[in-house]
């Protein structure tokens, strides 16, 4: 496990350009130039999954930080409604005038391209398992190759796109959260382990799960959700005010540490 540095808050910078849209999925994200000189790709809050898609991104990532994983850097971006002035596509200005206020920065990594199934030389079979750890206890259901979420940049592997992750927290607005033992259900739901772009890696999967149970506490979830903004922490019943919905938060994913059942068939090496 590589040594964590503690991240206090995501920085906050202002979006100065808008330079093209990146036409993959439904929420069209776009690389955009910043106030701080940074090129990021911009995952928009006026998109259609909605702001929890962002929270899932910061929480993910990270995650992924604190079991050793690479992920780009993250920041929010102050987006400004005048940048829609200067946009010749209609679907494009309208998701900017939805956008106004603070939205995700995920750091353009240039020159990276997608995984080909091949490890790059930067890596090896137990990061691949962390990965598959990493998705397994956030419940992720998009690292297939139909779409492996998995960069190579400088002969390592990144891992991005963490949106389709906590799917628990999108049943929240209906009253999920009122329910008792909504979190053990989570907790003991199963994880599909069969489309994973990393499934030959699975052997490793006990050996990972031990070291990273031996390293990650249910300390640091608090400070997980510390990263994420008060703006993308909209109310639910059951939880009115964003330090509410942060311990929701905490309480599902401290709930899925505590045991290994959403672990896949034989691959238990660290229950707790």
């Amino acid at each position: 496990m590589t040594s964590v540095v503690p991240v206090e808050a995501l920085a906050r910078v202002a979006v100065t350009r808008y330079v093209t849209p990146l036409r993959e999925g439904g929420s069209l994200p776009g690389i955009v130039e910043a106030e701080d000189l940074g090129t990021y790709v911009c995952k928009f809050r006026g998109a259609g999954q909605g702001l929890r898609v962002l929270v899932a991104e910061v929480v993910v990532a990270e995650l992924a930080r604190r079991v050793g994983l690479r992920t780009p850097r993250l920041v929010v971006l102050d987006l400004d409604q005048e940048l829609a002035r200067y946009e010749a596509d209609e679907e494009v200005q309208d998701l900017l005038r939805a956008s106004v206020g603070c939205n995700l920065g995920v750091d353009f990594l240039p020159g990276s391209f997608g995984f080909d199934g091949a490890l790059p030389t930067g890596s090896s079979p137990d990061e691949a398992a962390r990965v598959l750890w990493l998705d397994a206890f956030c419940a992720n259901v998009d690292r297939s190759w139909r779409n492996p979420n998995l960069l190579v940049w400088n002969g390592d592997l990144w891992v991005i796109d963490h949106g389709a992750s906590l799917y628990f927290h999108h049943g929240w607005p209906g009253g999920t959260l009122l329910k008792e033992g909504a979190a053990r259900r989570f907790a003991q739901q199963k994880w599909n382990v069969d489309d994973h772009v990393l499934v030959e890696h699975l052997d490793r999967l006990p050996a990972v799960d031990a070291a990273i149970s031996a390293a990650l506490d249910p300390e640091v979830l608090p400070e997980v959700l510390a990263l994420v903004p008060d703006e993308w922490l909209e109310p639910v019943p059951g939880a009115d005010t964003p330090a509410q919905v942060r311990a929701a938060y905490v309480e599902f994913l401290a709930a899925r540490l505590a045991t290994r059942d959403w672990l896949p068939s034989g691959a238990t090496g660290g229950s707790r």
